[in-house]
């Protein structure tokens, strides 16, 4: 099942998203994120009438995605960052699959433009789920992040979404 992230899901997504961040570079926080913070996270979005849909498996949250503002400038105001995790007990299942493609939905719905996803590299995993929606690439960063001491690149994904 699909549905909107409440705030009670916040420590499961914490407990996902902290996998991440003390074992990959996936993503670039290198500090645990707590139940608070990723509890003001989801409120953010929700402010900014964007979807945090979560993913649950026999009642238990095993994954997230989410759109985030992309810049904070007016004009930017029909553009999307989106962010998908799932439990890296529940991967390779089609989850980040079905994360994706409801999100994508709900963008259309409130007629988002352009959907812009940022890999940390390399993740070819990561690249195929965003190719498999439509996604292109459109950027490429050299050493852009420094994690467990090395760099790490980040290339850019868009999919612009139809009128």
């Amino acid at each position: 099942m699909i549905r909107q992230a409440k705030k009670s899901d916040a420590a499961k997504i914490a407990e996902i998203y902290n996998h991440y961040v003390l074992k990959t570079c996936i993503t670039f926080e290198v500090e645990p994120v707590s139940e608070e913070e990723m509890s003001l996270r989801i409120s953010e979005c929700a402010s900014n009438n964007l979807p945090w849909l979560v993913a649950e498996h026999n009642n238990e949250v095993i994954g997230y995605c989410y759109a985030s503002k992309w810049k904070g400038r007016g004009a930017y105001r029909h553009s999307v960052e989106a962010t998908v995790y799932v439990d890296s007990t529940a991967g390779s299942k089609g989850w980040g699959s079905r994360l994706y493609s409801a999100l994508f939905a709900k963008l259309a719905e409130i007629h988002v433009h352009a959907v812009i996803s940022g890999i940390a590299l390399p993740n070819a995993a990561s690249i195929a789920l965003h190719e498999k929606f439509g996604m292109q690439k459109v950027a490429y960063f050299k050493e852009l992040g420094r994690k467990f001491d090395r760099w790490v690149d980040v290339g850019y994904w868009q999919r612009l979404l139809p009128a």
